[in-house]
C-alpha cells in the first residue's frame, strides 16, 4: 500500500483529474505524472492511469446515448477499429520496456499538450460537410487505426484527436461529434484497462485511491461547470502540460 502522502497525492490529483475531465478535458496531465511521483515503473503508471480515468470516457458515453439512438448500426466499422485498435496499442504499451517508455513520456505529453491547445483550430481546419456517419474510405480507416492505437498506447489528448479524425471524416454536427468522440474514446479505453489488467501491469493500490479521487471530481467538476471558466481552466492545463513536459525532456534527455 502506498504511504499517506502518497495515497493523498493520488487522491487529490485524480479529484482533480476528474473534474478538468468533466469541464475541458486534460486531467491525464495531473494523474499520470502523479503515479511516476509515486514510484511507478513508467508502463505501470501509463496502465494504472488509464484504469483511473476510465470513468470519465464511461460516463459521457452513456450520457450521450440519445444522441447515438438509431445510428449505431452506421457506426459498426468504428467500434471494430476502436476496440481491435484500442487493443493493440495496450498491448504495444504494455510489453515496451521501461526504459523505452520512459523516453516516450516527454514527447508523448508534449504531443498531447499541442492536440490540447490546438485542438479546435485543427477540427475547423479540417471542417467539411455535416454528415451523420463518417464517410469510409480507405484513408479514413487508416486514420481511424492510428487514432485508436494512439488511444490504446497512452490516451491523453484522445478526445482532441477522435474530434478532428470525426470532423476529418465528415462529421461536423458538434452534438454527434462528441456523442461519437464519448463512445469511441469509451470503447478504446475500455479495451486498454481490460488489457492493461490481462498483463499485470495495473498497480491496484495506487489506482483504486485515484480512481475514487476521479470520480468524486467527476462528480463535483458536472456541478460546477457551469460556474467555471472553461477557457481558463484549458489554459491552466496547457501551462501545467508545457512544464511537465519541459521537466520529463529535462529529465530523460537532459543528462544524455
Amino acid at each position: 500500500m502506498p504511504d499517506l502522502s502518497i495515497a493523498l497525492l493520488l487522491l487529490i490529483t485524480g479529484f482533480i483529474a476528474g473534474g478538468c475531465n468533466a469541464v475541458a478535458g486534460g486531467g491525464t496531465f495531473f494523474t499520470f505524472p502523479a503515479f511516476l511521483a509515486a514510484g511507478l515503473p513508467p508502463v505501470f503508471a501509463n496502465a494504472s492511469n488509464s484504469v483511473a480515468v476510465w470513468p470519465g470516457h464511461a460516463f459521457a458515453a452513456i450520457g450521450y446515448r440519445a444522441e447515438l439512438r438509431g445510428r449505431m448500426g452506421n457506426i459498426r466499422g468504428s467500434l471494430c477499429i476502436a476496440f481491435l485498435g484500442g487493443a493493440v496499442g495496450a498491448v504495444l504499451a504494455g510489453v515496451i520496456a521501461n526504459q523505452v517508455f520512459a523516453r516516450l513520456i516527454p514527447l508523448l505529453l508534449l504531443f498531447a499538450t499541442l492536440l490540447f491547445a490546438f485542438g479546435r483550430r485543427i477540427s475547423a481546419f479540417v471542417e467539411r460537410p455535416v454528415t451523420d456517419t463518417p464517410h469510409t474510405s480507405f484513408a479514413s480507416r487508416c486514420l481511424e487505426w492510428v487514432v485508436a492505437i494512439y488511444g490504446g498506447f497512452f490516451g491523453a489528448g484522445l478526445g482532441v484527436m477522435l474530434m478532428a479524425s470525426l470532423s476529418m471524416l465528415g462529421v461536423h454536427d458538434m452534438q454527434l461529434n462528441n456523442a461519437l468522440k464519448n463512445l469511441l474514446g469509451a470503447v478504446i479505453n475500455s479495451v486498454a484497462v481490460i488489457v492493461f489488467a490481462v498483463l499485470g501491469v495495473v498497480s491496484w493500490p495506487h489506482t483504486l485511491i485515484a480512481f475514487v479521487g476521479a470520480v468524486a471530481g467527476g462528480l463535483a467538476g458536472a456541478r460546477l461547470a457551469r460556474r467555471l471558466s472553461e477557457v481558463w481552466l484549458r489554459r491552466i492545463v496547457i501551462a501545467v502540460g508545457l512544464v511537465l513536459s519541459a521537466y520529463y525532456f529535462w529529465r530523460y534527455y537532459g543528462s544524455s
